[in-house]
This record gives C-alpha cells, structure tokens and sequence, in this order.
C-alpha cells in the first residue's frame, strides 16, 4: 500500500515535469490557440475531477445523514472557495493572460508566473491527499482505482500547465533548461501539499467529507477564476470550450469505468 501512496502522490507531479520537457522540442513561444485548447482541456478535467473524485464521495461518505448528505460537502465546497480567493489576493502572481494579481512584489515576470500555477496546483495536491487518507481508512466509497484515477486525471491536466510555464519562459529568452528547471519546480507544491494531508490524517479523517468538499471548492475556484476567462479570450474561443468539454468527458469516462 505505500508504494502505491507514493505513486499516487508523485503521478500528477511527473506529468506537469512531462508537460515542461515541451520547452525541447517546440520552437518559440506557444502559439495562443494551442493555449487556449490545453487550458480548456485542463479546466474539463479539473471539473469533472471535483465532481466525480470529490464531491460525490464526500456526499457518500456522510451518507448516514440521510437527505441532509450534502451538508459536509456544501460547507468544504464553499471554505476551498474562500481560502484560494484569500491566496489569490494574497500571493503575488501572474495570470495566464499576463495580469499582475495580489499585492505589489518585486519578484521576477518568471517567479510570479511560478507562483501562479503552483498556487493552481495547491488544492489538487491537497485533493490527491485527501482521496488517498480515505482509501486508506478504509472507506468503502473510494477504491484504489478511483484514488490513482483521480492521480492519472490530474496528471493529464497538470501536462500542459508544465508546457505552459516552461515555453513563455524560454521565449523571453531563459535558457531551455532553466526553463524547465521553473516548469518543473511549478508543480513541485502538488506531491508537497498531498504529503502534508496524509501526514494530517488524524485531523482530516474526522472531517474527510468536508476536506473533500474543501478541495473541489479550491480547484473549481482556479477553473473559474482563471482557466476558463483564459480559454474564452479573443477569436476561436469555441476551441476552449470543445477541449473543456473533452477533458470533462475523458475524467468522466476515466472515473466511472475505471474507478
């Protein structure tokens, strides 16, 4: 069982490391519409991730409270959504489309544009951790595919965010390694924030549904908050909105027929 915790906890993580490795291969910067196609994909993904990985096994999970089972995952929901709005506002960061957001910071373009998709990556690491911490005590509602689904899932997603620091970096004329060195480093607070959950179980297991609810409110604060104003920018807006609806459907299909 641990080496498959370790798995699980290291998979999003190689996946975002994957995505960086795209500074080697392609040449000048990403191309807007290619952006827009994998930030839609990854909303998708994230989306279906917090309903299908988290909300829904939060509701099973406090199933003994009847018709009142979505109480934990309410209250989770809407503290993820307000701690990654206190962070957002707090954490000097970059957005996709180049916004200064948070305070004022003397911090690089390319450290501030780090921080903003480790701050996206926060609550997933968080979500992987708290997943695992239920299958681990033994809750029937998460099996062990669900729990490396949701790994697998949030890998997929993490790949283009990893391209996405990593190429803008290298056309503003950062080397190619370090470039990926800062990629990398993007999705480093993923294994981080799961290792912290799991190391918390003692706390987090008494309120497991409401910590599930908690990331998914986290994650889907990031999808609307950045992602999809991203996705949606200029012409050709429709392709966000098509590979948002295929990453939502692979995580589905993904969930239900693996997990």
């Amino acid at each position: 069982m641990t080496n498959s915790v370790f798995q699980g906890i290291m998979i999003p993580f190689i996946g975002t490391s994957l995505g960086a490795t795209a500074v080697f291969f392609m040449k000048g910067n990403m191309n807007k519409t290619l952006q827009r196609i994998l930030t839609g994909f990854s909303g998708g993904v994230m989306v279906a991730a917090s309903i299908w990985s988290l909300l829904i096994p939060a509701m099973d999970y406090s199933s003994d409270m009847g018709k009142l089972a979505f109480i934990p995952a309410t209250v989770g929901f809407w503290f993820g959504i307000i701690f990654l709005l206190i962070l957002d506002k707090s954490i000097p960061h970059i957005h996709l489309d180049n916004q200064l957001e948070g305070p004022k910071s003397n911090f690089s373009k390319t450290m501030l544009l780090v921080f903003a998709v480790a701050l996206h990556n926060l609550p997933e690491g968080m979500a992987v951790g708290a997943v695992w911490i239920g299958l681990l005590s033994g809750d029937t509602s998460i099996t062990m595919a669900a729990a490396m689904v949701l790994s697998l899932g949030i890998a997929i997603q993490n790949f283009p965010e990893g391209a996405i620091v990593s190429m803008p970096l290298h056309s503003e004329g950062v080397k190619k390694s370090k470039s990926f060195v800062y990629g990398v480093l993007s999705g480093i607070v993923e294994p981080i924030g799961a290792v912290l959950t799991i190391m918390a179980a003692e706390i987090v297991l008494p309120i497991l549904p409401y910590t599930l609810g908690f990331a998914a409110g986290a994650m889907i604060y990031v999808v609307v908050e950045e992602l999809i104003p991203e996705m949606s920018e200029g012409n050709h807006s429709n392709l966000g909105t098509i590979f948002f609806s295929i990453g939502f459907t692979i995580m589905m299909i993904l969930d239900i027929a693996l997990g």
